[in-house]
Protein backbone atom coordinates (compact mmCIF):
# COMPACT_ATOMS: atom_id res chain seq x y z
CA UNK A 1 0.00 0.00 0.00
CA UNK A 2 1.41 3.42 -0.95
CA UNK A 3 1.87 6.10 1.76
CA UNK A 4 -0.99 8.10 0.19
CA UNK A 5 -3.30 5.06 0.46
CA UNK A 6 -2.29 4.70 4.11
CA UNK A 7 -3.46 8.25 4.76
CA UNK A 8 -6.67 8.01 2.71
CA UNK A 9 -7.83 4.50 3.48
CA UNK A 10 -6.37 3.85 6.93
CA UNK A 11 -6.48 7.49 8.14
CA UNK A 12 -2.83 7.13 9.23
CA UNK A 13 -1.31 10.26 10.79
CA UNK A 14 2.26 9.00 11.29
CA UNK A 15 3.15 9.07 7.56
CA UNK A 16 3.82 12.26 5.58
CA UNK A 17 3.23 11.57 1.91
CA UNK A 18 3.95 14.32 -0.60
CA UNK A 19 3.09 14.99 -4.22
CA UNK A 20 2.76 18.36 -5.91
CA UNK A 21 0.15 19.68 -8.32
CA UNK A 22 1.85 20.32 -11.72
CA UNK A 23 4.93 18.43 -10.51
CA UNK A 24 5.41 17.23 -14.10
CA UNK A 25 5.99 20.48 -15.89
CA UNK A 26 7.52 23.81 -16.68
CA UNK A 27 9.95 24.20 -13.75
CA UNK A 28 11.93 21.12 -14.88
CA UNK A 29 14.62 21.73 -17.54
CA UNK A 30 14.08 18.23 -18.96
CA UNK A 31 10.39 19.08 -19.51
CA UNK A 32 11.23 22.42 -21.15
CA UNK A 33 13.44 20.58 -23.65
CA UNK A 34 10.56 18.33 -24.71
CA UNK A 35 8.14 21.26 -24.79
CA UNK A 36 10.44 23.30 -27.02
CA UNK A 37 10.40 20.54 -29.61
CA UNK A 38 6.62 20.05 -29.23
CA UNK A 39 4.88 23.44 -29.32
CA UNK A 40 1.35 22.02 -29.75
CA UNK A 41 0.26 21.32 -26.15
CA UNK A 42 -2.73 19.10 -26.98
CA UNK A 43 -0.64 17.00 -29.36
CA UNK A 44 1.97 16.63 -26.62
CA UNK A 45 -0.69 15.41 -24.15
CA UNK A 46 -1.76 12.87 -26.79
CA UNK A 47 1.78 11.62 -27.43
CA UNK A 48 1.69 8.54 -25.22
CA UNK A 49 5.48 8.03 -25.21
CA UNK A 50 6.37 11.65 -24.37
CA UNK A 51 3.52 12.20 -21.90
CA UNK A 52 4.64 9.04 -20.05
CA UNK A 53 8.21 10.32 -19.96
CA UNK A 54 7.03 13.73 -18.67
CA UNK A 55 4.80 12.15 -15.99
CA UNK A 56 7.77 10.14 -14.67
CA UNK A 57 10.37 12.96 -14.80
CA UNK A 58 9.68 14.34 -11.29
CA UNK A 59 9.68 10.84 -9.78
CA UNK A 60 13.15 10.20 -11.18
CA UNK A 61 14.39 13.42 -9.55
CA UNK A 62 12.46 13.50 -6.26
CA UNK A 63 11.16 10.99 -3.72
CA UNK A 64 7.49 11.84 -4.36
CA UNK A 65 4.69 9.46 -3.42
CA UNK A 66 2.55 9.77 -6.53
CA UNK A 67 2.66 10.21 -10.28
CA UNK A 68 0.01 12.62 -11.54
CA UNK A 69 -0.57 12.09 -15.22
CA UNK A 70 0.61 14.75 -17.65
CA UNK A 71 -2.67 15.79 -19.23
CA UNK A 72 -5.15 18.65 -18.98
CA UNK A 73 -8.72 19.18 -17.79
CA UNK A 74 -9.51 20.58 -21.28
CA UNK A 75 -8.97 17.18 -22.86
CA UNK A 76 -12.71 16.76 -22.19
CA UNK A 77 -13.92 19.55 -24.53
CA UNK A 78 -11.23 18.40 -26.99
CA UNK A 79 -12.69 14.87 -26.82
CA UNK A 80 -16.10 16.43 -27.53
CA UNK A 81 -14.67 18.04 -30.71
CA UNK A 82 -14.69 21.60 -29.38
CA UNK A 83 -11.56 23.33 -30.64
CA UNK A 84 -8.98 23.85 -27.86
CA UNK A 85 -5.79 25.88 -28.31
CA UNK A 86 -3.20 27.11 -25.82
CA UNK A 87 -1.94 30.57 -26.74
CA UNK A 88 1.25 31.93 -25.24
CA UNK A 89 0.56 34.70 -22.73
CA UNK A 90 -3.22 34.18 -23.03
CA UNK A 91 -3.88 30.60 -21.96
CA UNK A 92 -6.57 28.31 -23.34
CA UNK A 93 -8.84 29.53 -26.13
CA UNK A 94 -11.81 27.37 -27.15
CA UNK A 95 -13.82 27.33 -30.36
CA UNK A 96 -17.59 27.64 -30.71
CA UNK A 97 -19.70 25.23 -28.69
CA UNK A 98 -21.92 23.23 -31.05
CA UNK A 99 -24.32 21.10 -28.99
CA UNK A 100 -25.90 19.60 -32.09
CA UNK A 101 -22.55 18.11 -33.17
CA UNK A 102 -21.70 17.02 -29.63
CA UNK A 103 -25.05 15.23 -29.23
CA UNK A 104 -24.12 13.00 -32.19
CA UNK A 105 -20.89 11.86 -30.53
CA UNK A 106 -20.77 8.29 -29.25
CA UNK A 107 -18.74 6.96 -26.34
CA UNK A 108 -16.60 5.18 -28.91
CA UNK A 109 -15.77 8.43 -30.77
CA UNK A 110 -14.83 10.14 -27.52
CA UNK A 111 -12.68 7.28 -26.19
CA UNK A 112 -10.90 6.94 -29.53
CA UNK A 113 -9.87 10.63 -29.42
CA UNK A 114 -8.58 10.34 -25.85
CA UNK A 115 -7.15 6.82 -26.06
CA UNK A 116 -3.49 8.02 -25.77
CA UNK A 117 -4.36 9.43 -22.32
CA UNK A 118 -5.55 6.01 -21.15
CA UNK A 119 -2.48 4.33 -22.65
CA UNK A 120 -0.29 6.85 -20.79
CA UNK A 121 -1.95 5.91 -17.47
CA UNK A 122 -1.35 2.25 -18.22
CA UNK A 123 2.35 2.86 -18.99
CA UNK A 124 2.81 4.93 -15.82
CA UNK A 125 1.02 2.40 -13.62
CA UNK A 126 3.18 -0.43 -14.99
CA UNK A 127 6.48 1.42 -14.75
CA UNK A 128 9.03 0.22 -12.17
CA UNK A 129 9.45 3.89 -11.18
CA UNK A 130 5.91 3.99 -9.72
CA UNK A 131 6.33 0.89 -7.55
CA UNK A 132 4.83 1.64 -4.08
CA UNK A 133 3.59 5.00 -5.38
CA UNK A 134 0.07 6.08 -6.32
CA UNK A 135 -0.97 6.78 -9.91
CA UNK A 136 -3.33 9.76 -9.95
CA UNK A 137 -5.73 10.50 -12.80
CA UNK A 138 -7.84 13.64 -12.90
CA UNK A 139 -10.70 15.57 -14.45
CA UNK A 140 -12.03 19.10 -14.34
CA UNK A 141 -15.17 19.58 -12.26
CA UNK A 142 -18.42 20.09 -14.20
CA UNK A 143 -18.65 23.78 -13.24
CA UNK A 144 -15.07 24.62 -14.26
CA UNK A 145 -15.48 22.81 -17.60
CA UNK A 146 -18.79 24.58 -18.20
CA UNK A 147 -16.99 27.90 -17.62
CA UNK A 148 -14.32 27.12 -20.22
CA UNK A 149 -16.73 25.63 -22.77
CA UNK A 150 -19.20 28.54 -22.70
CA UNK A 151 -16.80 31.40 -21.85
CA UNK A 152 -14.37 30.02 -24.49
CA UNK A 153 -11.37 31.37 -22.56
CA UNK A 154 -10.00 31.62 -19.03
CA UNK A 155 -12.32 33.71 -16.82
CA UNK A 156 -9.36 35.49 -15.16
CA UNK A 157 -10.98 38.78 -16.14
CA UNK A 158 -14.45 37.50 -15.18
CA UNK A 159 -17.22 35.64 -16.99
CA UNK A 160 -18.78 37.00 -20.18
CA UNK A 161 -21.64 39.38 -19.32
CA UNK A 162 -24.26 37.11 -20.87
CA UNK A 163 -22.82 33.88 -19.39
CA UNK A 164 -25.98 32.89 -17.44
CA UNK A 165 -28.45 34.18 -20.05
CA UNK A 166 -29.08 30.94 -21.93
CA UNK A 167 -30.29 28.62 -19.16
CA UNK A 168 -31.14 25.87 -21.62
CA UNK A 169 -27.59 25.90 -23.06
CA UNK A 170 -26.12 25.67 -19.54
CA UNK A 171 -28.38 22.79 -18.47
CA UNK A 172 -27.79 20.79 -21.66
CA UNK A 173 -24.03 21.38 -21.54
CA UNK A 174 -23.83 20.29 -17.88
CA UNK A 175 -25.62 17.02 -18.73
CA UNK A 176 -23.20 16.36 -21.60
CA UNK A 177 -20.20 17.20 -19.40
CA UNK A 178 -21.36 14.81 -16.66
CA UNK A 179 -22.02 11.97 -19.10
CA UNK A 180 -18.59 12.23 -20.76
CA UNK A 181 -16.71 12.91 -17.53
CA UNK A 182 -18.00 9.57 -16.24
CA UNK A 183 -16.74 7.88 -19.42
CA UNK A 184 -13.37 9.65 -19.07
CA UNK A 185 -13.08 8.64 -15.40
CA UNK A 186 -14.08 5.02 -16.06
CA UNK A 187 -11.37 4.62 -18.72
CA UNK A 188 -8.74 6.23 -16.49
CA UNK A 189 -9.59 3.80 -13.67
CA UNK A 190 -9.69 0.77 -16.00
CA UNK A 191 -6.19 1.68 -17.19
CA UNK A 192 -4.66 1.93 -13.73
CA UNK A 193 -5.56 5.27 -12.10
CA UNK A 194 -5.73 4.48 -8.36
CA UNK A 195 -6.98 7.92 -7.29
CA UNK A 196 -8.96 10.55 -9.19
CA UNK A 197 -8.60 14.25 -8.40
CA UNK A 198 -11.39 16.66 -9.42
CA UNK A 199 -10.08 20.17 -10.12
CA UNK A 200 -12.70 22.91 -9.64
CA UNK A 201 -10.37 25.78 -10.49
CA UNK A 202 -13.17 28.35 -10.81
CA UNK A 203 -15.36 27.34 -7.84
CA UNK A 204 -14.64 30.75 -6.30
CA UNK A 205 -16.55 32.59 -9.06
CA UNK A 206 -19.98 31.58 -7.77
CA UNK A 207 -22.30 33.11 -5.17
CA UNK A 208 -23.61 30.93 -2.34
CA UNK A 209 -27.07 30.66 -3.97
CA UNK A 210 -25.62 29.05 -7.13
CA UNK A 211 -23.41 26.44 -5.45
CA UNK A 212 -26.14 23.79 -5.17
CA UNK A 213 -26.88 23.67 -8.92
CA UNK A 214 -23.44 24.21 -10.35
CA UNK A 215 -21.03 22.71 -7.81
CA UNK A 216 -22.58 20.55 -5.08
CA UNK A 217 -25.02 18.51 -7.16
CA UNK A 218 -22.91 17.78 -10.28
CA UNK A 219 -19.71 17.16 -8.28
CA UNK A 220 -21.50 14.85 -5.82
CA UNK A 221 -22.72 12.76 -8.79
CA UNK A 222 -19.10 12.32 -9.91
CA UNK A 223 -17.79 11.60 -6.40
CA UNK A 224 -20.39 8.85 -5.91
CA UNK A 225 -19.57 7.45 -9.35
CA UNK A 226 -15.82 7.29 -8.61
CA UNK A 227 -16.44 5.72 -5.19
CA UNK A 228 -18.55 3.03 -6.87
CA UNK A 229 -15.26 1.69 -8.32
CA UNK A 230 -13.84 1.54 -4.78
CA UNK A 231 -11.40 4.30 -5.78
CA UNK A 232 -10.69 7.35 -3.59
CA UNK A 233 -11.49 10.82 -4.90
CA UNK A 234 -9.73 14.08 -4.01
CA UNK A 235 -11.70 17.30 -4.58
CA UNK A 236 -10.04 20.67 -5.05
CA UNK A 237 -12.72 23.40 -5.07
CA UNK A 238 -10.31 26.34 -5.32
CA UNK A 239 -11.31 29.49 -3.43
CA UNK A 240 -14.62 28.03 -2.28
CA UNK A 241 -15.77 30.08 0.70
CA UNK A 242 -17.04 27.24 2.90
CA UNK A 243 -14.99 24.04 2.86
CA UNK A 244 -17.02 22.55 5.73
CA UNK A 245 -20.29 22.78 3.80
CA UNK A 246 -18.61 21.44 0.69
CA UNK A 247 -17.26 18.38 2.53
CA UNK A 248 -20.60 17.72 4.25
CA UNK A 249 -22.48 17.76 0.95
CA UNK A 250 -20.00 16.43 -1.64
CA UNK A 251 -18.24 14.02 0.74
CA UNK A 252 -14.95 13.41 -1.11
CA UNK A 253 -12.35 10.95 0.26
CA UNK A 254 -9.88 13.86 0.61
CA UNK A 255 -10.32 17.63 0.47
CA UNK A 256 -7.55 19.67 -1.16
CA UNK A 257 -7.32 23.24 0.19
CA UNK A 258 -5.99 26.39 -1.48
CA UNK A 259 -3.49 28.84 -0.02
CA UNK A 260 -6.13 31.47 0.88
CA UNK A 261 -7.62 29.05 3.41
CA UNK A 262 -6.82 29.05 7.12
CA UNK A 263 -5.39 25.56 7.82
CA UNK A 264 -6.22 25.86 11.54
CA UNK A 265 -9.92 26.30 10.73
CA UNK A 266 -9.77 23.31 8.39
CA UNK A 267 -8.13 21.10 11.03
CA UNK A 268 -10.97 22.00 13.44
CA UNK A 269 -13.87 21.80 10.97
CA UNK A 270 -12.99 18.93 8.65
CA UNK A 271 -12.88 15.27 9.65
CA UNK A 272 -11.81 13.69 6.35
CA UNK A 273 -8.15 13.59 5.19
CA UNK A 274 -6.78 16.94 4.00
CA UNK A 275 -4.33 17.73 1.20
CA UNK A 276 -2.38 20.82 0.21
CA UNK A 277 -2.52 24.41 1.34
CA UNK A 278 0.95 25.92 1.04
CA UNK A 279 1.35 28.88 -1.31
CA UNK A 280 3.47 27.87 -4.35
CA UNK A 281 5.23 31.26 -4.11
CA UNK A 282 6.96 30.02 -0.94
CA UNK A 283 9.12 27.84 -3.20
CA UNK A 284 10.42 31.06 -4.79
CA UNK A 285 11.82 32.33 -1.46
CA UNK A 286 14.68 30.76 0.55
CA UNK A 287 15.16 27.45 2.35
CA UNK A 288 14.63 28.92 5.82
CA UNK A 289 11.28 30.42 4.86
CA UNK A 290 10.27 27.26 2.99
CA UNK A 291 11.02 25.13 6.05
CA UNK A 292 9.02 27.47 8.30
CA UNK A 293 5.97 27.50 6.00
CA UNK A 294 6.00 23.74 5.30
CA UNK A 295 6.39 22.99 9.02
CA UNK A 296 3.40 25.22 9.76
CA UNK A 297 1.14 22.86 7.74
CA UNK A 298 2.82 19.71 9.04
CA UNK A 299 2.41 20.93 12.65
CA UNK A 300 -1.23 21.94 12.23
CA UNK A 301 -2.15 18.59 10.65
CA UNK A 302 0.15 16.54 12.87
CA UNK A 303 -2.79 14.57 14.32
CA UNK A 304 -4.91 14.68 11.18
CA UNK A 305 -4.59 12.44 8.08
CA UNK A 306 -2.71 14.80 5.76
CA UNK A 307 -1.08 14.68 2.31
CA UNK A 308 1.47 17.44 1.77
CA UNK A 309 0.87 19.47 -1.40
CA UNK A 310 0.62 23.08 -2.51
CA UNK A 311 -2.51 25.22 -2.57
CA UNK A 312 -2.17 25.43 -6.36
CA UNK A 313 0.24 24.18 -9.04
CA UNK A 314 4.02 24.57 -8.80
CA UNK A 315 5.12 27.78 -10.56
CA UNK A 316 7.30 27.63 -13.73
CA UNK A 317 10.06 29.78 -12.19
CA UNK A 318 10.56 27.36 -9.25
CA UNK A 319 14.12 26.08 -8.74
CA UNK A 320 14.11 22.24 -8.80
CA UNK A 321 16.60 22.31 -5.89
CA UNK A 322 13.96 24.00 -3.73
CA UNK A 323 11.54 21.23 -4.63
CA UNK A 324 14.16 18.64 -3.69
CA UNK A 325 14.69 20.39 -0.34
CA UNK A 326 10.92 20.47 0.31
CA UNK A 327 10.42 16.77 -0.46
CA UNK A 328 13.31 15.70 1.79
CA UNK A 329 12.14 17.99 4.59
CA UNK A 330 8.57 16.63 4.52
CA UNK A 331 9.90 13.07 4.51
CA UNK A 332 12.17 13.82 7.51
CA UNK A 333 9.50 15.63 9.52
Amino acid sequence: MSPIDEVIKNKKTNVNPIWIMRQAGRYLPEFREIRKANPDFIKLCLNEKLSTEITLQPLIRFNLDAAIIFSDILMLPYGLSQKVEFKKGIGPVLGDLNLENISKLTERDFVEKLNPVYKLINSVKNSTITKNKSTIGFVGAPWTLLVYMINQESPKLGLKKNFFENKSLIDKTLLIIEKFLKIHIKHQIENGAQIIQIFDSWAGLLNEKDLQNYIYKPTLNLVEYIKSFNIPVICFPRNIKNYKNYCNIVNPSVICIDYNTDPKEISKDIEIPVQGGMDPKVLLTDKENLKKEANKYLDIFNDHPYIFNLGHGVLPETDPQMMDYLVKMVKDY
